[in-house]
């Protein structure tokens, strides 16, 4: 009977059941996925990489390739890092599911990708609401192949602790939010996709790029840390990097006296456009302006 049960477990409840280290690891048990599971990163990994060609930066899709990521199931996060590692010092290390902002920056910082262990369930193919295996690691764990990308999330790493000693880890999320999850990066063929909340949605990936609705806005990361996101459908705003290089450049820097103009700035609003902004589209706002 307990073997029965085990094996009727999804993988979320087998990552909420298992025991966490003090870091908040826990063991993939890659054997225990079902194939139902592994059928279902198939299915999610075939429909975005198809509709990310063209779309997607070129160094994610260089190192989607070059790590292996592919239909061929739930990847094994050892693996999966004894291939990263060699190219940049970062393995992905299995957790249960979003962990203490402490625990997560203190990871970044020794090159260690905390990814969710458990994948989505049918009912949240299209939309979930914690990060699972198949965002994590397909959206994020490409670009830290790439040397300046991977040197950035080290520097995010180590700069989260000042932002929470400050008490300004709101700006810094902020930072996080609309560059690692929804950045967009200009490349000699047009603008790109590196952000992994937009890689990881098909819908989304379209929409960043292609729709008229939101705006296109040059990268500046006071402007960025002054602004408000939406955490439950498209984006309003996306902002435009150059080169990872010069995100690199600019948030490596000491942040002392950004956070310090902060405390005098108001917060700007997902949708708002300010004189001064850089603006590549002026988004139209239809598709927001449409809902309920």
């Amino acid at each position: 009977m307990m073997m029965d049960t085990a094996e009727k477990m999804t993988s979320k409840q087998r990552c909420l059941a298992a025991t966490a280290a003090e870091d908040f690891t826990i063991d993939q048990d890659w054997p225990a996925y079902a194939s139902d599971e592994h059928a279902r990163w198939d299915r999610l990994f075939a429909a975005a990489w198809t509709t990310l060609q063209g779309r997607a930066c070129d160094a994610f899709l260089d190192a989607v390739e070059r790590l292996q990521l592919s239909t061929a199931g739930i990847p094994d996060m050892r693996e999966l890092s004894d291939r990263l590692e060699p190219i940049t010092g970062w393995r992905v290390v299995p957790v249960a599911g979003l962990v203490p902002d402490e625990v997560f920056f203190e990871h970044l910082a020794n090159r260690r990708f905390p990814a969710g262990a458990f994948i989505r369930s049918e009912a949240e193919m299209d939309y979930l609401e914690e990060p699972d295996i198949f965002h994590d690691i397909f959206g994020h764990v490409p670009l830290l192949a790439n040397p300046e990308y991977a040197a950035f999330m080290e520097a995010y790493g180590k700069g989260g602790r000042r932002a929470m000693q400050r008490g300004q880890l709101g700006n810094l999320a902020r930072l996080y939010w609309y560059t690692i999850e929804f950045g967009l990066v200009r490349e000699p063929h047009g603008l790109r996709l590196f952000g992994a909340g937009i890689m990881s949605s098909t819908a989304e990936s379209v929409f960043a790029l292609e729709d008229p609705s939101p705006n296109r806005v040059q990268f500046d990361l006071t402007r960025v840390m002054r602004t408000n996101y939406i955490i439950d459908d498209f984006q309003q705003t996306y902002f435009v990097i150059d080169s990872f290089e010069d995100l690199v450049a600019a948030c490596t820097e000491d942040f002392g006296d950004v956070y310090d103009a902060l405390r005098d700035l108001s917060d700007i609003e997902a949708h708002e456009l300010r004189d001064g902004d850089d603006v590549i589209h002026s988004g139209t706002m239809a598709y927001f302006r449409a809902k309920p």
